[in-house]
């Protein structure tokens, strides 16, 4: 077996290079090459400069592909620059507003992963011949000793990317490697350096790609004009405290900007998109301790329905700032839910709850969801997890 677990000579195994014009994916494609693969680069234009999200002042992707080209040149290796625009639209923009209209959080990331990057790229990587596609993701795939691979956070807990890539499917997996998963982000800065690039001191990306400086409100406005309603901020107890310009503009735990005043400090609770109504509370009614889901993608090796009746022990992460924490997976007709052992804080409906063997770096992914709205159950006194 050569380095990627393929019974190849290096020389003799093509990799398809996934290279977004930054410094991690550059190191792989870079290290790759150094390691005697037969590397390919390619790039995806996700969207361009008449866009109407790139009007309203995105980061330039231009740059980022000239970066890919030049780096790709600088180690002597093909590379191809694919429009993936009118995809990229479809599948993460537009479902980003509409899930943002309907009172969700959503992580285009996640769907940005699931469909263009691994489902589009993965078929791109096939009808060139690849017996893998590389990414520059902070996260580890290992085989698991059954003619499969699995995924488990990255060596470093602080550049783990797992959360991200729940969705990516097993046959996905098969063909996938993160040669980055074991390393920290110091360490492929000075092989960036080392190997001379160009774009070794770049900065990491921090915003949503096509939204910038965080202003998502107004790439949705612009994408959906008219589309959000104005409504009433609302109290627990049905005191009607304020208006609002539209569900948009808040998400679960939210304090800052709600435009209303108190005795006590507000947090939103709850968004009901269909009323248009921005739900307020008290911190402690943030709190829940039982999570729903759906669009489950399940990687596990035991089957969804061989569950036991008192559930699977396992470790969820319900935000990607947040380390895993102790739960039960359960049961729930045909789908599932999660029993979590502490109340968590702002679990946010249309953000991801994802499933993990453990706590720990090197935790093994077993899969994940979307976290529902309506089912969010606040946190009892005795939590159902201690009933079990």
């Amino acid at each position: 077996m050569n380095s990627l677990d393929i019974a190849k000579p290096p020389a003799a195994t093509r990799v398809v290079a996934a290279m977004s014009g930054g410094v991690d994916s550059s190191v792989v494609a870079a290290m790759l090459k150094r390691q005697g693969y037969d590397v390919v680069g390619v790039t995806l234009q996700l969207y361009d400069h008449g866009a109407a999200v790139h009007r309203a002042g995105a980061c330039c992707a231009g740059q980022d592909i000239h970066d890919a080209r030049r780096v790709a040149e600088a180690i002597g290796i093909p590379h191809y620059v694919l429009d993936y625009e009118s995809r990229f639209r479809d599948a993460v923009i537009e479902r980003f507003a509409e899930s943002y209209l309907a009172g969700e959080t959503p992580i285009p990331c996640v769907e940005c992963n699931r469909t263009v990057k691994f489902r589009d790229l993965l078929g791109l990587a096939r009808e060139l011949g690849a017996d893998a596609l590389a990414t520059g993701h902070y996260v580890a795939s290992r085989p698991l000793g059954n003619g499969h691979r699995g995924l488990f956070r990255a060596a470093d807990p602080n550049r783990d990317q797992s959360y991200f890539l729940y969705a990516t499917t097993q046959e996905q997996l098969d063909l996938l490697r993160f040669p980055l998963g074991e390393m920290d982000k110091a360490s492929t800065r000075a092989l960036a350096a080392e190997f001379g690039l160009a774009i070794a001191d770049k900065p990491d990306s921090q915003d949503i790609c096509f939204v910038p400086n965080g202003r998502y409100a107004e790439v949705i406005e612009r994408l959906k004009p008219g589309a959000s309603r104005p409504g009433e901020v609302v109290h627990l107890d049905g005191r009607v405290l304020g208006r609002h310009d539209g569900v948009l503009h808040y998400t679960v735990g939210q304090r800052r900007g709600l435009g209303i005043s108190g005795g006590e400090p507000l947090y939103v609770v709850r968004l009901d998109a269909e009323q248009a109504r921005v739900i307020v509370g008290p911190r402690e009614a943030l709190s829940v301790d039982r999570v729903d889901l759906r669009d489950l993608n399940w990687i596990g090796d035991v089957p969804l329905a061989e569950l036991p009746a008192d559930g699977l022990a396992v470790a969820v992460r319900v935000r990607s700032t947040r380390a895993p924490r102790e739960a039960r997976l359960l049961r729930d007709g045909d789908g599932v839910h999660i029993l979590l052992a502490q109340g968590e804080e702002g679990v946010s409906p249309g953000q991801a709850c994802v499933i993990y063997d453990g706590d720990g770096p090197g935790a093994r992914v077993l899969g994940g969801g979307v976290i529902m709205p309506a089912l969010a159950r606040p946190a009892t006194a005795t939590p159902a997890y201690a009933t079990l």
